[in-house]
């Protein structure tokens, strides 16, 4: 979404159509982002203090940006290096004016701190800016993969045949959606958690979409409960509120002192188990009983092991 605002104020009149073939998103990803840049900007949240959008009958868009991007910014060394990065981050997104002012102005900051060509971001940790290469090459050749891949939730390393169909961002990371022959099924796999990919030599019919859900449906795509996952019932704390708006709970029950009672799916009890362990006393797992078990046998092995160490 930050990379639409200097590409809209450099293009005056571009439309929502244009932008969409332009960052390779749907139009009505568009929309969503355009209504949510007017309740972007700085505290007290003022009208001089936000962004303004109008998007004309035939589909032109305009933006102004709020006063304060016309004051002049005083950064420390720290600070623009932390932009410099964060600035070839945005470049990186597909549809991005690799020549544009968000480039230009790159070029010139890079200049003032001493740091033109010094600079190098990669794309989730090593190795991964390769990797997510040479996997969109693969979507565009229709090249079947084999990965090593680490999957967090069961915290193991696994091989896996993929029929490679998409690479897409989203929630800071970036996805492949492939079909796993292991799993059977259209699977996702996150990029820095791919160790290898290796070519297998053959050619696999190229997918519209294999994730099985709502391509603008985010939130699904990354994890779509099954109707055999565990449905674990926690008491959280106020403090741990933020589960629900991090993670796909299916219900939730205020409770006294601003507790909440939550359903939560979920897929492995490894991804349980760091969940509960790392909530503490802030989370009390109520049921069922395999959940409690799940919970109650992480909570000793971490005991053991620190009772080991003393």
């Amino acid at each position: 979404m930050l990379a639409l605002v200097p590409w809209i104020l450099s293009h005056p009149g571009t439309t929502i159509t244009e932008l969409a073939r332009r960052f390779e998103i749907d139009e009505r990803e568009v929309e969503r982002d355009l209504e949510l840049l007017p309740m972007c900007g700085l505290p007290p949240y003022t009208a001089d203090r936000l962004i303004d959008v109008w998007v004309a009958e035939d589909g032109a868009v305009s933006v102004r940006l709020a006063e304060y991007f016309e004051r002049p910014v005083r950064l420390t060394p720290a600070e623009g290096i932390a932009l410099v990065a964060a600035g070839h981050a945005l470049l990186a997104v597909p549809g991005a004016d690799t020549a544009g002012p968000l480039a230009t102005g790159l070029d010139k900051l890079e200049h003032a701190l001493g740091a033109r060509g010094g600079v190098a971001v990669e794309v989730g940790g090593a190795g991964a800016a390769g990797a997510l290469e040479r996997l969109q090459e693969a979507v565009d050749g229709g090249e079947q993969l084999e990965l090593e891949y680490y999957s967090f939730a069961r915290d193991e390393m696994t091989t896996r045949v993929v029929d490679p169909a998409r690479v897409f961002h989203a929630f800071g990371e970036w996805y492949l959606a492939a079909y796993c022959h292991r799993a059977g099924g259209d699977r996702l796999f996150r990029v820095d958690r791919i160790r290898e990919v290796r070519v297998t030599g053959k050619q696999v019919a190229k997918h519209e979409s294999t994730d099985g859900g709502d391509e603008d449906d985010l939130g699904s795509l990354v994890y779509r409960p099954a109707p055999d996952d565990l449905r674990v019932r926690l008491r959280l704390a106020p403090e741990a509120a933020w589960v629900v708006e991090d993670m796909p709970t299916e219900s939730v029950t205020p409770r006294a002192r601003g507790r909440l009672d939550v359903v939560l799916p979920v897929s492995a009890a490894g991804f349980l188990e760091r969940l509960v362990l790392g909530l503490g006393p802030a989370a009390e797992v109520l049921g069922p009983p395999e959940a409690k078990a799940i919970a109650a046998d992480a909570a000793a092995r971490v005991l053991a092991r620190y009772e080991t160490s003393t």
